[in-house]
């Protein structure tokens, strides 16, 4: 069993940008006052089958990771977490932008950007490394939950350093709208997300904040404790 509370460092849209309500909407759960939303106009599946096809990422909120989820070490509080958020955001950086497009990652749907972006990886890194020190080491239960004996070597490798397979060099952005479909649902999926994605003519994406999340117990989501704009260079 885990322990909690358990935080997270997410890129997750202003609440009130069009990418936000997006993807709240589609996902039927607001994360930053933890509301459940009705689904949006338009749905081609019936309720109870879209409720089962966003499950999963309901349980997060519309998000990207950076910090995967984790349980704070010994000697280390929320503030604390809270206060190195702040200072990190508050460090000029380049701040990467993407185009952002609906597709598929590993049998689910997701915003993801069109081509690799650099900057992005290098942000990511960032967040991997500085905050590792408020992560208690990874729990026997949870090493096995990450299925080790499917990742490759250098996964392995990355989840017994940063208690998370997929960083650096594995990093992957994405914003998570479905859980993982069979074929047919897929399709019928991704027809309906680009379509609706399209209507919003979002061709750059700049990822200039990130958000603190919790999540109180195992059978909770999580939530945005605060969120952050990120100071970029020159700005």
């Amino acid at each position: 069993m885990g322990i909690y509370p358990r935080y997270a460092i997410y890129y997750a849209p202003a609440r009130d940008s069009e990418l936000g309500r997006f993807g709240t909407e589609l996902l039927g759960y607001d994360a930053y006052d933890g509301a459940d939303l009705p689904f949006p106009d338009g749905i081609t599946f019936s309720r109870s089958d879209w409720l089962d096809i966003t499950a999963d990422p309901r349980k997060y909120g519309f998000h990207a990771t950076l910090k995967a989820p984790m349980t704070l070490a010994d000697g280390k509080t929320e503030a604390d977490l809270a206060a190195a958020c702040e200072t990190f955001a508050a460090t000029a950086r380049q701040i990467p932008v993407i185009d952002p497009v609906v597709d598929s990652i590993d049998g689910f749907i997701a915003v993801i950007p069109a081509s690799p972006s650099a900057d992005l990886t290098h942000l990511a890194a960032e967040v991997t490394r500085e905050f590792d020190s408020f992560r208690a080491p990874l729990t026997p239960e949870d090493r096995i939950r990450r299925n080790p004996a499917k990742l490759t070597p250098r996964q392995r490798d990355y989840l017994d350093r940063w208690g998370y397979p997929y960083v650096m060099e594995e990093f992957r952005f994405h914003m998570t709208l479905t859980g993982r479909l069979d074929a047919e649902r897929r399709e019928h999926a991704m027809a309906m997300l680009k379509s609706r994605f399209s209507d919003m003519s979002l061709h750059k994406l700049a990822i200039d904040r990130f958000a603190l999340f919790r999540q109180d117990r195992a059978d909770s989501r999580f939530r945005v404790i605060r969120d952050y704009v990120l100071e970029e260079i020159g700005g």
